[in-house]
């Protein structure tokens, strides 16, 4: 059985994936991990789950209904949001 071993390398940081480990259970996995991230001191947390038990989020991976273009650099021009304020503000577009 294959096993996917997240970890967290200092207090408060996010887990980030660290690898994998095969093992025959849960506890030859949490001891496999432990040798592989944790032996040296380079993670202060882990955790482990089986990979059948990863969960794969299928598109689209936000709902229509936000408008998340702000975050994009290509989902709006300044130049037409500029051009709209100084419509609004009787000001010379230019």
């Amino acid at each position: 059985m294959i096993w996917e071993v997240f970890r967290q390398e200092r207090e408060g940081q996010p887990f980030q994936h660290g690898g994998s480990v095969e093992a025959p259970n849960a506890d030859f996995a949490e001891a496999y991990a432990i040798e592989l991230y944790g032996r040296r001191a380079e993670s202060v947390a882990l955790w482990i789950v089986p990979r059948d038990e990863v969960r794969e989020v299928q598109e689209p991976y936000v709902a229509d209904v936000f408008d998340r273009d702000y975050r994009r650099v290509d989902g709006y021009s300044l130049k037409v949001k500029l051009k709209e304020a100084r419509e609004r503000a009787g000001a010379p577009a230019g």
